[in-house]
């Protein structure tokens, strides 16, 4: 029993090791795939679901396209309605999980298919770059899932031998719920619905269980997966807890619907199974559990609006709302994080604007200590960021320029004594008025050259030599000139920074 325990354990944790390198592999590879898809096809609710089952079946990792997801609506590409709609359609493209076990893991032989696989993979990882190496990663994954299910049938063929599942029966609404419940526990435990659901088909295809208890734990698995959601949301940023609460939300009303018409649904596959799919009870589980995924699907997709009003309600938006871009899990996907890092000093600086006008107008301005709380932030953030891929090095370059602009200028700000000498001299005033004027506009004017024509440094030296200001009264109107110089300076390089036509251009080096 120990050593067929062993075994079960090791297939769950080969198929797992298989899932972990195959969607890391694919996600670096089709990391740009994924925006760009994104951006193209999600322009209403039915193409946002259909591109999150698209996208998940593709990568294999609902959190993939979640993620992608929260980096689209933070950075304003997609509308928090039509991301509920793509988070929908993921929680659909999990379902391929269980057509890929039932139509190759349980047939194909593991020296036939898998190895090969495993070793062409490993090969380029070893040898190849970039993408290459990052397609061999997923490659190998791919195989070492067939290893792991051919372990795991092995195991569950012992098993069945020693535990007999047959006397809980799944005939009543409590047997029914018990079952749920134990797919549940399944997915919390082995912390992925993939693997759950992999391990409840290789049951089934060794006799382990039946085909009605098979059906209940796949609706517990697909009910489990909000667990991990729900415990990745904690202490994330504010999308990413709403995010989570429509997973939740979706998932727990689709179990309930599933849970609820089992016995019509089972009647339905019985049909399908005699008409169509033929006797394979694996296969006539996978159609299963897309079909009330499906349904799902249907059920709420048109109260998607209520749905985004409700999760908007229950986790608002807090009142420094600048680091509300900064999600850490966005880390694992470097071109969403760049652009994560990239909105989030966007906002930094249209904040750091007009306090800087609030300041020319009043003579006194807000605190600068929620900017500088988030400018540091931001700093963490972009420091936490794996190596960047070579083709996103401009884009890395440029959000590090756009840093270290944004901190000068909030550090310039922060100078009480020259700032107080920007503000107090005479001197000085046909400057502030030109700065205060364009500050209304920007960025769309030029900062230095509005200031082009007004006093400079020169004029301000020429008049103390002739003695029509005081030595005194200059240097102090020279220190102002000086940090208006650098704003000036800092705020030139951030429009230009922020211009779309740059970053387009440095995208496509």
């Amino acid at each position: 029993m120990l050593g067929t325990s062993a075994t079960v354990f090791g297939g769950i944790g080969l198929f797992l090791l298989g899932m972990i390198l195959m969607t890391d592999g694919l996600k670096a590879v089709a990391g740009d795939a994924l925006r760009g898809f994104l951006a193209r096809f999600t322009g209403n609710r039915w193409s946002a679901v259909a591109s999150g089952a698209g996208l998940t079946a593709l990568v294999q990792s609902s959190s993939a396209t979640t993620l992608a997801t929260i980096g689209f609506v933070s950075a304003g590409l997609l509308s928090f309605n039509n991301a509920i709609g793509v988070i929908i359609g993921a929680n659909l493209g999990t379902t391929s999980t269980g057509w890929i076990v039932a139509l190759l893991g349980l047939k194909l032989s593991v020296s036939t298919l898998a190895l090969p696989l495993i070793g062409i993979g490993a090969l380029a990882r070893l040898l190849g770059r970039d993408r290459l190496a990052q397609a061999g990663t997923a490659l190998a994954g791919f195989g070492v899932i067939f290893v792991g299910i051919d372990v795991l049938q092995t195991g569950m063929a012992d098993l069945s031998t020693h535990i007999d599942l047959s006397r809980y029966t799944v005939e009543g609404f409590s047997g029914r719920l018990m079952m749920v419940g134990v797919g549940v526990v399944m997915t919390v435990v082995m912390q992925s619905s993939s693997a759950a659901v992999a391990t409840t088909l290789t049951a089934l295809a060794t006799g382990t269980v039946s085909f009605e208890q098979a059906a209940a734990l796949v609706i517990g698995q697909n009910v489990g997966t909000t667990v991990t959601a729900a415990l990745a949301a904690i202490g994330a940023q504010r999308l990413a807890q709403r995010t989570a609460l429509v997973h939740v939300i979706f998932n727990l009303g689709t179990g309930t619907v599933a849970l609820l018409l089992l016995p019509v649904f089972l009647a339905t596959v019985d049909l399908m199974t005699e008409t169509w799919i033929g006797d394979d009870a694996a296969l006539s589980i996978a159609a299963f559990h897309t079909a009330f995924n499906l349904l799902g699907a249907a059920i709420f997709v048109p109260l998607i609006p209520r749905l985004a009003r409700a999760a908007e309600w229950i986790v608002p938006e807090p009142k420094n709302s600048l680091e509300r871009h900064l999600d850490p899990s966005l880390a694992t996907v470097p071109a969403l994080a760049l652009d994560a890092g990239r909105r989030a000093l966007d906002e930094i600086v249209i904040e750091l604007v007009q306090a800087l006008r609030a300041r020319l107008s009043t003579g006194h301005g807000r605190s600068l200590v929620a900017i500088h709380e988030a400018l540091e932030k931001v700093t963490r953030f972009i420091g936490q960021l794996p190596n960047v891929e070579t083709q996103r090095l401009p884009d890395w370059s440029l959000l590090l320029q756009q840093l270290d602009d944004a901190r000068r200028l909030a550090r310039r700000m922060n100078d009480d004594v020259a700032m107080g000498n920007l503000l107090d001299s005479t001197l000085l005033a046909p400057q502030r008025a030109a700065l205060r004027a364009v500050l209304d506009e920007y960025p769309a004017h030029s900062v230095s050259a509005a200031l082009r024509g007004v006093h400079t440094r020169e004029t301000i030296l020429a008049q103390t030599a002739e003695g029509q200001r005081s030595v005194d009264e200059s240097m102090r109107a020279l220190s102002g000139q000086r940090l208006l110089e650098d704003m000036a300076e800092s705020l030139s390089r951030l429009r230009h920074l922020q211009q779309p036509e740059h970053i387009t251009n440095a995208q496509g080096q």
